[in-house]
């Protein structure tokens, strides 16, 4: 017969398994996580890259937006002048530099406000309606983007132009850092920093922009991070010195829908320059003498289960076959320790049995014995030991190697304000700043979309007022809802969900939040609108915007920023990146304590030490910046563990963890299978054999695998069938009504 599975398969595999863990080691432990410059560095300058695309991104296809917004309102009421459409726009909003109206069929300029655009270098009568944004560059060579869109009112087409510089908005980057902006040939269109008018930063700048532009969306764009290219090199600089370099291009992926910024083919690219690195963090003595010791062992382990464990089952096996083969001439060799042993002695006693030489009488044949009584020769007394207790012995030996690398790793875990570089803390903050500036940009730009749509809307008409409304909420998708109200707070016109702020908060203009407890924050915008012909405020009406709290968790969802949560001024959780309970706490302790600690208006960040999980938090208000918002005295803080953050001194610990994990599971996956298919079934097998050798000739004995503790079942079960039956009737004139056997002892006997 031929064995599948049995003891052979996990003591083969225990040595190989060993074996590869033990060269995992030298390759994890033995080699340099050090190339240069950390990959925390890198992986930072091309965050605060993304986060100045995303940036850019935002601000180029808002004014793109609005522009086309005020001119659907303009062309969808009677015609109003070039010069008095132009400062409707300028008051509504001053992102633009420079605006005018030119005729369409004439190209002749009808009204311009701000400086001076260079229409002259653009082919107005060959654009398509509302046609995408371009960059022109001026006779002075500065560029600018211009924004254009198609309106239509007194029977002729025109175009309402705006210009704007390329500089991203509320990006925060340290005293060290260049951030630059270029085209997709390379050229640079702006740039801010130390030393980034040079001809190497230019040159530099222009190289990350043509790799952004080779280069597929990024890592993180299946997560729902960033969605076009970025990434980050290395450029060697003079000294000990290197430049770690981010870039991003503002670009969309193509299961996306395309905004108007897409097209432009503008990288952000930020450099730092930085210390050399140069000391490694492998350790090749340490990961020799590791891997020399748990081979060691798994020899040591390998040869004590051969001994104890597979080579008295084989023997048992073979046992057992020769007795189920009626070969009772020799007695049995039996083991001499645990579960093998106690097999062996009742395989002895059963060949004494169908011998006629032993054996129970016939009244304990008849009778099972009772509960906790031992029969001689059975070796059922001998339970002390057994081989459970052999496989745990092994299981200590074998978790005894990871134990020692974990305990390694708590003697040599690196002291956080030792490896973990200023640059790295000032990252956090700057990109910390750089969130909270983009949610009080985005409040602030829904405000201003409220303040012009109180300058359009017509409540007296309120079906126009409502597909006023209902546009509002398709292009912008900050606002869950959108109402007009009257002076008492009651709703003129409504689009969007169902309101939530009370009557008396509807009428104060400005950003406010309108509770404190619930479900759901309420954070409303509201815009006064002056009734003509009625002075007092009674008469007033007012337009307000209801934000969603998705619009500000999805600006708070960065890569690489860690937990980020935006608190009120009474630091209750408003929203957060990984899930938050609405004006609850936030659940780090050590970040609630520096949010208290931080009462100025520029932020701080702070490495946050401690018996565990150290980590560097940052905390950025809103106080003391432009705009509406500022009144709310929310903050964004964040935090992010110092252990995953791509230190090569935490990379090295990682790596022994790692190693130390598959010690653990490659000792558990062999000893946990060797038990489950041989000692576990042998257990049971040993209590079987010792009832028959003690007299239960009724319980069938069954394999429960087809291996080598199978066959002894199997053949304990033809040993059995050849046993005389007790249950047979008597033989007539037996003078004692002893039964008589219906199969010689030493006949073949039935097989099954």
């Amino acid at each position: 017969m031929a064995v599948l599975g049995g003891v052979r398969p996990p003591l083969a595999a225990l040595p190989v398994l060993l074996a590869l863990v033990a060269g995992l080691t030298v390759f994890a432990v033995g080699s340099d996580a050090e190339r240069g410059v950390p990959e925390a560095v890198l992986s930072s300058q091309q965050h605060i890259a993304e986060d100045g695309a995303v940036a850019l991104q935002g601000a180029v296809d808002q004014s793109v937006t609005d522009l086309r917004a005020a001119a659907a309102d303009f062309g969808g009421s009677k015609a109003v002048p070039a010069d008095a459409m132009l400062n409707r726009l300028d008051r509504s909003s001053r992102r633009w530099r420079g605006t005018a109206v030119v005729d369409v069929s004439t190209d002749r300029l009808l009204a311009s406000h701000g400086e001076a655009l260079p229409l002259g270098k653009v082919n107005l009568r060959g654009l398509p309606a509302n046609p995408p944004p371009r960059l022109v560059r001026d006779d002075s060579g500065v560029t600018r983007l211009l924004a254009f869109a198609t309106l239509s009112q007194g029977g002729r087409q025109e175009l309402l132009v705006a210009s704007q510089s390329l500089k991203p908005p509320g990006i925060s980057v340290g005293k060290k850092h260049t951030l630059t902006v270029v085209d997709r040939d390379g050229a640079t269109l702006t740039s801010a920093g130390p030393g980034s008018g040079t001809d190497g930063a230019k040159a530099l700048a222009g190289t990350a922009a043509r790799e952004a532009q080779s280069k597929g969306p990024s890592e993180t764009a299946a997560a729902g991070g960033f969605d076009g290219p970025s990434g980050s090199l290395v450029r060697a600089a003079d000294g000990n010195t290197r430049t770690a370099v981010g870039y991003a291009a503002v670009a969309r992926g193509t299961a996306a829908k395309e905004s108007p910024s897409s097209a432009l083919g503008l990288t952000v690219v930020t450099t730092v320059r930085t210390e050399h690195h140069g000391a490694g963090t492998g350790d090749l003595r340490l990961a020799l003498l590791a891997a020399a010791v748990l081979l060691a062992l798994a020899a040591g382990v390998t040869a004590a289960l051969h001994l104890v464990v597979q080579r008295p089952v084989l023997r048992l096996r073979r046992e057992a076959h020769r007795l189920g083969s009626a070969d009772l001439t020799a007695p049995v060799h039996a083991p001499r320790f645990g579960e093998p042993a106690r097999v062996g002695a009742a395989l002895e006693a059963l060949r004494l049995q169908l011998l006629g030489r032993g054996g129970p009488s016939q009244e304990t044949a008849a009778r099972p014995p009772a509960k906790g009584r031992v029969l001689l020769g059975t070796g059922r007394g001998r339970r002390r030991l057994g081989l459970r207790t052999v496989l745990v012995v092994c299981a200590f030996a074998l978790l005894a190697w990871p134990a020692s690398m974990l305990l390694t790793i708590g003697s040599t875990l690196p002291r956080p304000a030792a490896v973990v570089p200023r640059l790295i803390s000032d990252d956090q903050r700057q990109r910390t700043e750089t969130t909270a500036d983009r949610v009080r940009r985005g409040i602030n730009d829904g405000y201003a979309d409220l303040t012009h749509l109180a300058t359009v809307l017509d409540t007296s008409r309120s079906e126009e007022a409502r597909k006023v409304l209902d546009r509002s909420l398709e292009q912008h998708g900050r606002y869950r809802s959108l109402y007009v109200v009257d002076g008492a707070g009651r709703i003129l016109a409504r689009a969007g969900g169902e309101p939530r702020t009370p009557n008396k908060a509807r009428v104060r203009p400005g950003v406010t939040q309108t509770n404190t407890s619930g479900r759901e924050p309420v954070l409303a915008a509201v815009a006064a609108q002056p009734v003509k012909g009625v002075p007092t405020k009674a008469g007033r009406h007012y337009v307000v915007g209801e934000f969603k709290v998705r619009y500000l968790t999805g600006i708070l969802d960065r890569p690489g920023l860690g937990s980020v949560w935006l608190v009120d001024s009474a630091h209750r959780v408003i929203a957060s990146n990984k899930g938050f309970v609405a004006f609850g706490r936030v659940s780090d302790g050590r970040l609630r304590a520096q949010m208290k600690a931080v009462r100025t208006t520029k932020g701080s960040t702070e490495l946050l030490l401690g018996w565990r999980d150290p980590a560097v938090a940052a905390v950025a208000p809103f106080t003391n910046k432009p705009g509406v918002a500022s009144a709310l005295g929310w903050k964004v803080a964040s935090i992010r563990p110092v252990f995953w953050i791509g230190l090569p001194e935490y990379e090295a610990q990682r790596r022994i963890m790692l190693v130390g994990l598959l010690g653990v599971t490659t000792g558990a996956l062999c000893i946990g299978w060797l038990y489950l298919v041989v000692v576990r079934p042998l257990r049971e097998l040993a209590q079987g054999a010792e009832a028959l050798a003690a007299g239960d000739r009724r319980t069938v004995l069954y394999p429960r695998y087809h291996d080598e503790v199978g066959s002894v079942a199997r053949s304990l079960e033809l040993i059995r069938q050849r046993l005389p039956r007790t249950d047979a009737p008597s033989a007539p004139g037996s003078p004692d009504g002893a039964p008589t056997p219906s199969v010689s002892p030493s006949g073949p006997g039935p097989r099954s």
